[in-house]
């Protein structure tokens, strides 16, 4: 009987925990980030090196978006769209900020 392979992903609590399942979107621990796994901008971050290090995945994109994180505008054009919308009218109407 063959066990399943642990993988390391993070839940919507932004926790990390392990799951047998494998992560269906890769995000960036220190840009708040998610897209898909193959997405072209991630891909060649990682071809650079340095990214890997601030990798971590999620299940879905619910999940995602609830630990905090944003979709790519690269590789989820419309979610990033529904997302920039979305925080556009969440700051409408506050003004300038003091400084």
């Amino acid at each position: 009987m063959t066990r399943a392979r642990a993988r390391t992903l993070v839940g919507a609590d932004a926790r990390p925990f392990e799951s047998d399942r494998p992560g269906t979107l890769g995000g960036h621990r220190t840009t708040r980030l998610f897209g898909r796994l193959d997405c072209p901008a991630a891909l060649r971050a990682i071809a650079r090196g340095g990214y890997v290090r601030h990798r971590v995945f999620f299940l879905d994109e619910a999940t995602a978006r609830a630990a905090g994180y944003r979709p790519c505008a690269v590789c989820m054009p419309a979610q990033y769209a529904q997302w920039k919308a979305s925080r556009d009218r969440a700051t409408a109407g506050r003004g300038p900020t003091a400084r």
